[in-house]
Parts: C-alpha cells; sequence; structure tokens
C-alpha cells in the first residue's frame, strides 16, 4: 500500500487527532470503538504509521463526520482514490513516478493553487505542443508510448480549471518563462495566446515579473502552494526537484512561503497590465 510522503501522513493524523477531539472521545475510546488497540490510534495521528484509506473510513465514521468533501480528501491524504473510486491518473501508474501521483492527487483535491514559475509555463496553462516539447526535454530519450502518455497527463490535469467548483490559480511568471523559445516561434505564439486566453477565466489570475524588477524573492526558484478547503491545517508547499519533491508542512515554512507569493504579487506587473505584457512579447515572436 503507498502511503504518500511523510507530510500527508502528518497532517492526515493532526486532521484526524482533531475530528477526535470534536468527537469528544479519547484515543481509547475511539480504539475500543473499533476494535483497535490505542497504540494504533496514537501512531495515526502522529504520522509515525501510515493508515490504510479504509481505516480512515472507519474512524471518520466513529466520528460522525459526514461532509463527503472533507472524508473524501482524507482517504486521498491516506493514499486512496478517494470513496473507492479510481481517478483517472490510476491509468498511468506505469509511467507516474510516486511522487508525481502524489503531486496530482494532491492538486486534484485542492481548493486553491498559487505557484511562481520561473523556467516554464505552468502545466495547468500548457497547450499540447508546449506540455510534449517541455516534457521530452525534461525526460531525455523516452520511448514515443511513454512521451505520449506523459503528456496526456498533463493536459487531462488542466480540467481542474473546469471543475465543479474549480481550481482557483494564481500564478506570477518570472519574464524568463515567456521569453524561453520552447519548441519553435509558432508554438511559443500559440503559447502565449493561450495563457492571454486562460487569463479571461475568473478562477485564474497570472501576472507578469519583468525583467525590470529586477533580484527578487522568488531567485531561490518555483514553488507551489497548494491550499485546502475546510481547513488551512492541510495547506502545504511543494517544491520541485529533478528527481524528486520537497513537501514543506510547517506553520512557519507555509507563512514564509505565502509572504514570499503576496511579496510577488506585488513587484509583478497588474493582471491587466501583464496581459498587454505578454501581447507585446507574442508580436514580437
Amino acid at each position: 500500500m503507498e502511503y504518500g510522503p511523510a507530510v500527508r501522513r502528518r497532517k492526515l493524523g493532526a486532521e484526524l487527532r482533531a475530528l477526535r477531539l470534536g468527537a469528544a472521545l479519547t484515543s481509547g475510546e475511539a480504539a475500543r470503538l473499533l476494535g483497535w488497540h490505542q497504540s494504533k490510534v496514537s501512531r495515526i495521528e502522529t504520522g509515525t504509521s501510515g493508515v490504510k484509506p479504509a481505516d480512515v473510513e472507519r474512524l471518520l465514521d466513529a466520528y460522525a463526520v459526514e461532509e463527503p468533501e472533507l472524508r473524501d480528501l482524507l482517504v486521498v491524504l491516506a493514499g486512496s482514490e478517494g470513496n473507492g473510486r479510481h481517478h483517472w491518473w490510476h491509468a498511468y501508474r506505469g509511467v507516474l513516478p510516486p511522487t508525481y501521483r502524489d503531486f496530482i492527487s494532491l492538486e486534484s483535491q485542492a481548493s486553491g493553487m498559487r505557484t511562481l514559475e520561473t523556467s516554464v509555463v505552468p502545466g495547468l496553462l500548457q497547450t499540447p505542443e508546449y506540455a510534449r516539447a517541455v516534457t521530452q526535454a525534461a525526460v531525455g530519450g523516452l520511448e514515443d508510448g511513454k512521451l505520449d502518455a506523459l503528456v496526456e497527463v498533463r493536459l487531462a490535469r488542466q480540467d481542474v480549471l473546469r471543475s465543479n467548483p474549480p481550481l482557483k490559480l494564481c500564478a506570477v511568471l518570472d519574464e524568463a518563462v515567456l521569453r524561453r523559445d520552447v519548441g519553435g516561434p509558432e508554438l511559443m505564439a500559440r503559447q502565449l495566446q493561450r495563457l492571454r486566453e486562460a487569463a479571461t477565466l475568473p478562477q485564474v489570475r497570472l501576472q507578469v515579473l519583468p525583467f525590470a524588477a529586477g533580484a527578487h524573492i522568488g531567485v531561490t526558484g518555483p514553488f507551489v502552494i497548494f491550499s485546502f478547503p475546510n481547513t488551512s491545517d492541510l495547506d502545504v508547499v511543494v517544491l520541485d526537484h529533478l528527481t524528486s519533491s520537497l513537501y514543506l508542512e510547517r506553520k512557519e515554512d507555509l507563512q514564509a512561503y505565502t509572504e514570499a507569493f503576496n511579496a510577488l504579487q506585488i513587484q509583478a506587473l497588474s493582471p491587466e497590465d501583464s496581459m498587454d505584457y505578454i501581447a507585446g512579447i507574442g508580436d514580437g515572436v
């Protein structure tokens, strides 16, 4: 059974503990209700051991948690597809590394996503041609079938912007994202037009951080902040590396990255000026 990164176990455990306390149960009483040893409840709540999705369901039943969205999110954090379903990415398990599957599952359940991008267009806003070119460059030597599958995954992820309710996306793009020639001028022109179209969606806010802004707090690299419905305690920062992803959960980390993103939004052009800026770059492609 795959339990996902440790951050998810700890966040899941903390949320289950809060729900137990809300139900006015001690850990011993919860354990007796389920026929478990008290140490099992303690290990789950501290995140020191994984928990099967079925056991999460039993705990939620014991705590009389009925809200479907919250139940589904907590089951997903346990490594399940939620309510016994296999989500679309299950079909790609053979080509997706665990960290990428973890990222997609969090993205699918998040209510908001704030991202700083310094090199490439955010995956949720890429055209098929751009997605193929970036994937091919990032993961060299792929067979055509695997390349096709990874591009399909990238495009399928974009459905979160059309779900009900849709994911709210706030993105700050360094000007380098717009200037980097990925796949040639014609491809880039279409990608820049795609950004302008996406910016008209009420759930999407795009801002450009121009070179003229100089050095900024995001020069150390891109990051993503996921926010979740019902509770801010599940918010998480994700830092991508070449072979893995780092999940930051501490309140101090969340506060630092939230403040950094707020500062970047202030430094960046307004959404309206950003669209004019992108249009100007597109005209010169």
